[in-house]
């Protein structure tokens, strides 16, 4: 069915859409649930509302769609002079029209038999919901013994289908609620991600979509995976509304190979912009320490640093649809001072220290650490300097073997990547790729650099260049603060953060400064926190 949707903040009238399945995604208070609303309005007779938040529980009055669930309850409760002295909900209305037509169907069949006409038992919309649940939940089956439908579970005599779990309910109202729906009806589901677990959302869905393939499904959610989740579906993002003129600034999701949709919607169902991090999982200390550092981002962990590269490179190239001010966050390892200029003008915060573990060895993060432990902080931050100046200078040819290497490569992956007008030429260049490099005297250079640093007792210079994991270890900054291990050492910076202890505001801003942000990004930062 063709669906006109709503009007546009910026005056211009919503636009007709053929699609078998529209998903509406935006955040909470965006705007998303009166926008089916209207849509539910134009299409009047054929809108067919379901929300299992709503069907579980009793509702205050309010409006009933021509053709919902209700309208048929209490069309069916007329018919059958039923009188009920409490408001049955909408799952309790479901349930008792399933059961009604169980038994017309048994009326019929049984009258029919009785005549000697050969009939076969006729299929009724219970044994279609029974045949998906059971699927769903192959641990439950129903029954249906002496009028009653009941529910059995492995390990449970048989009970009131209203004793099931939320999510159990959840599932038989939205497969039976789409059977009532009338013929060509467009299904407005509210939250349908609602009571369920994730790992069942795209099967479920799938499923019931197809028991009404002559039906559209128009998804109101806030939810990313399940949004994710509908691949097929035409997805429109509600920003805002205007209640007063009824009118909504939306834009459609299109799709782009080189920006994941799962990412892009996740981005798009938060009012901030997004920090995309390397680290893929949550024992990562990028994962667990950038949310207290930068609390004005949501944080999107993605990996490898060439992902955050190409995400936020992508997630710029979309301005146009999202308005946002997001960037990434990749280690700086052995890059050089062009290489971490060219990123930061392409909005990627390179720190000015090798990797992330070497935030955590910064002087003002020791100092707060030392101070929360209540240990001489001076000490210390004198004795850890010591230590960490010492383990670089054993390790400096190893080091500046592989800065050598980066360069080298990097040089190399330059000149091949120069334009030819014929294989001849090309050939040519790689025969000579290497005759101006000097691997020998870049090498040499580099370790009388590293040699300057330990000289000078140059601390912050050793953090830019030195990579090595074990550096809070060795460094014994741990046992000199009190903290048996690693672990706990970030424990602590977790907590002061966490907690906004005293100390939290020398940590956040040792780490800030450390990647070069400007005050006016502190105080935007500041002020956001402020307001949360």
């Amino acid at each position: 069915m063709e669906i006109l949707l709503p009007k546009k903040s910026n005056g211009s009238p919503g636009e007709k859409l053929s699609s078998r399945t529209v998903t509406v995604i935006g955040a909470n208070g965006a705007g998303k649930s009166s926008f089916g609303v209207e849509i539910a309005r134009q299409i009047k007779e054929h809108a067919f509302w379901l929300s299992a938040q709503k069907a579980l529980c009793l509702m205050p009055p309010h409006e009933v769609w021509p053709g919902s669930i209700e309208a048929q309850y209490k069309e069916a409760i007329d018919r059958s002079h039923y009188v009920s002295k409490e408001t049955p909900t909408e799952f309790d209305q479901l349930l008792f029209l399933l059961l009604s037509e169980e038994f017309r169907n048994l009326f019929s069949y049984k009258f029919e038999v009785q005549k000697g006409g050969h009939v076969d038992l006729p299929k009724t919309r219970l044994d279609r919901v029974q045949r998906l649940w059971e699927r769903i939940f192959p641990k439950n089956k129903m029954l249906r013994a002496e009028g009653k439908l009941l529910i059995q579970s492995e390990d449970s005599e048989p009970f009131n289908p209203l004793r099931l779990s939320s999510g159990e309910k959840a599932v038989l109202y939205y497969i039976a609620g789409v059977l009532y729906a009338m013929p060509d009806a467009v299904i407005l589901v509210e939250d349908p991600e609602f009571y369920l677990h994730h790992s069942i959302l795209k099967s479920l869905w799938d499923s019931i979509e197809s028991l009404r393939k002559d039906c559209t499904f128009i998804y109101l959610t806030h939810d990313i995976d399940f949004a994710a989740s509908r691949v097929e579906s035409t997805c429109i993002w509600v920003r805002s509304f205007d209640a007063e003129h009824l009118t909504w600034d939306y834009e459609f999701i299109h799709d782009d190979d080189s920006f994941p949709e799962g990412m892009y919607l996740d981005i798009l169902g938060s009012r901030k912009p997004v920090l995309f991090i390397e680290g893929a999982n949550t024992g990562s200390i990028d994962v667990k320490l950038y949310p207290y550092i930068f609390p004005e981002y949501i944080v999107k962990p993605l990996g490898g640093c060439n992902k955050v590269i190409e995400a936020t490179r992508a997630f710029a190239d979309l301005k146009e649809i999202h308005h946002l001010e997001s960037r990434g966050i990749v280690d700086r390892d052995r890059r050089t001072e062009r290489e971490v200029e060219y990123l930061r003008s392409r909005h990627i915060y390179v720190p000015e220290v090798a990797e992330v573990e070497n935030l955590l060895m910064l002087e003002g993060v020791i100092r707060a650490v030392a101070r929360r432990m209540k240990r001489n902080e001076n000490k210390v931050v004198e004795i850890v300097k010591n230590n960490v100046i010492q383990l670089f200078s054993q390790e400096i040819e190893s080091q500046a073997l592989l800065h050598t290497r980066h360069r080298i490569r990097r040089n190399l992956e330059y000149k091949i990547d120069r334009r030819f007008n014929d294989i001849a030429s090309f050939e040519d260049h790689i025969d000579h790729l290497t005759d101006d490099t000097d691997v020998r005297g870049l090498y040499n250079s580099i370790c009388s650099q590293f040699r300057s640093f330990v000289k000078n007792r140059d601390y912050r210079s050793v953090l830019k260049v030195y990579n090595q994991k074990s550096m809070v270890t060795n460094s014994n900054v741990c046992n000199l603060c009190g903290l048996a291990n690693k672990d706990k050492y970030l424990r602590v910076i977790l907590s002061i953060l966490r907690d906004d202890r005293p100390e939290a505001e020398s940590i956040r801003s040792a780490i800030r400064a450390c990647f070069k942000i400007d005050k006016t990004e502190e105080n935007e930062a500041k002020e956001e926190k402020k307001n949360e």
